[in-house]
């Protein structure tokens, strides 16, 4: 598998696009979850693809309806439990003496995934559009060069 495990898909309506916007296609059994992950997720934000950060930190946003300094209204099943498979199935395990990250500058992930990049600023979400101009779309794979 490749490192970022997702299909691309116009976040808009969240339908799979023809062209894979990052590196593997997600299997049929997983398309589900991740559409309902991009339409809860994406409209308050650019989402980020599963392998970023680790399974304990998707696990942990999903229960806590605190999300960054805003109060959400908590996912209920089944679109919880078919949210929670795709990201479990596509996220990483973390080490045990490792904190859990809960911001994408703090997760170990994010640099494995970034090796040899120069970052020209703090790692917010928003900065991802610097170099992954369709990251809105979940594109990660056109960048730009700099």
């Amino acid at each position: 598998m490749g490192w970022l495990l997702t299909l691309a898909t116009n976040v808009h309506s969240a339908e799979p696009v023809s062209e894979i916007g990052t590196v593997d296609v997600v299997p049929a059994e997983h398309q589900l979850g991740q559409k309902l992950y991009l339409e809860n997720c994406s409209g308050c934000h650019i989402a980020i693809p599963p392998s970023v950060l680790p399974t304990q930190t998707w696990k942990n946003l999903l229960e806590d309806e605190q999300h960054y300094g805003a109060r959400l209204k908590l996912l209920v099943d089944p679109p919880r439990i078919l949210v929670w498979r795709y990201l479990s199935t596509f996220s990483r395990p973390h080490k045990q003496e490792e904190r859990t990250p809960y911001r994408v500058n703090k997760s170990r992930f994010f640099y494995a995934l970034h090796p040899q990049v120069k970052l020209q600023r703090p790692v917010q979400l928003v900065n991802c559009l610097s170099c992954h101009p369709s990251a809105r779309e979940y594109n990660f794979r056109q960048i730009n060069e700099q």
